[in-house]
């Protein structure tokens, strides 16, 4: 992604708060006072520190189309809190499509992203039922925004109003798209599907295999087109669990409004120029930004951070002033 002259790559900060680590608060005190006149006993050895104690987050989820309470703790990333979901509920991984936060619903402003408010109620979309459609594709854009769940199954994520596949009823927001003519892109990433949708060929029939959501009776309602970002925040509560891809989750402050602002303006761009909605790339593109003074030093950070997108230069630019604006309140 060269864009110009780079300076020397900056080290890369280190995490400040790690998930479920805190230090103990070590019992003490001085011993009981002796008498005035008694002699002072012999100093005895300190005893060591005693280890860090490790905090406990616990959160509660369910099936969304209903299922007892069940209990998730000791996860770091999206694919290990579905791993424990599963545990919990005696499902393979596999089967859960993506989670929503505080909702049964599927409801895309409040699916789960790379932040969990520490007080956030995790709702688990299992598979339905498998539907196949056979689609002519008679413009080049098909209307379609995909997203996937960080665990091999991309889904679809919004619908454009008046768009091709806004004609076909069967489609939905929240179907897991597993074949294209045949192919399987279980396992393929966001932005793995939409380049293979894009580079269907003008004109002609394609088949897609579709699995959507199991819903219960109370969910069946008129199909959604999926909507914009939540206007609210990213997540309720003082703070958050910051989930990672790569390294340790960590407990952090909530993102500011600044910063929310930010990452709804990237993840847009995301939109645009590559047909994907990814709030958790969307927030690691802006936090790449921080402390960079110019966009050679964001470049490089990205490269650092993200070097496998080959993001392109047009989109580098627009994605750095997209910060900072943001960071400088100009919307």
């Amino acid at each position: 992604m060269p864009l110009g002259l780079r300076g020397k790559k900056r080290d890369k900060s280190k995490e400040t708060s790690m998930l479920v680590e805190a230090e103990a608060s070590v019992a003490g005190g001085r011993a009981d006072e002796e008498d005035a006149g008694a002699a002072a006993p012999p100093l005895a050895a300190a005893a060591p520190p005693a280890p860090p104690v490790p905090i406990r987050l616990l959160f509660h989820t369910q099936l969304a189309h209903g299922s007892p309470t069940g209990r998730v703790e000791g996860f770091a990333s999206v694919r290990e809190l579905y791993a424990r979901i599963a545990e919990a509920f005696h499902i393979a991984p596999t089967e859960i499509m993506f989670c929503t936060l505080n909702t049964h619903k599927v409801d895309m402003d409040k699916l789960l992203g790379v932040q969990i408010g520490l007080e956030d109620f995790i709702f688990a979309h299992v598979k339905g039922v498998k539907k196949e459609v056979e689609v002519f594709k008679s413009e080049d854009s098909l209307g379609l925004t995909i997203t996937d769940n960080g665990n091999g199954c991309a889904f679809i994520k919004r619908i454009k109003a008046g768009s091709l596949i806004d004609q076909i009823k069967v489609i939905c927001v929240g179907d897991h798209i597993e074949s294209i003519n045949g192919k399987s892109v279980v396992g393929c990433r966001h932005y793995e599907v939409a380049k293979n949708l894009k580079d269907l060929e003008k004109g002609q029939t394609f088949t897609l295999k579709l699995i959507e959501p199991l819903k219960s009776f109370d969910m069946i309602e008129p199909r959604s087109k999926g909507g914009s970002f939540a206007e609210g925040k990213i997540t309720r509560g003082k703070e958050t669990l910051r989930l990672r891809s790569k390294g340790p989750a960590t407990v952090e402050e909530m993102p500011s409004d600044i910063e929310e602002k930010a990452v709804k303006k990237v993840d847009d761009l995301l939109e645009m120029y590559m047909g994907i909605r990814d709030l958790e790339l969307a927030a690691t593109m802006v936090e790449a930004g921080k402390g960079k003074s110019n966009p050679d030093e964001f470049a490089v950070s990205l490269d650092e951070a993200l070097g496998d997108f080959a993001f392109p230069d047009e989109f580098v630019f627009d994605v750095w002033g997209a910060i900072g604006d943001a960071m400088q309140g100009r919307f």
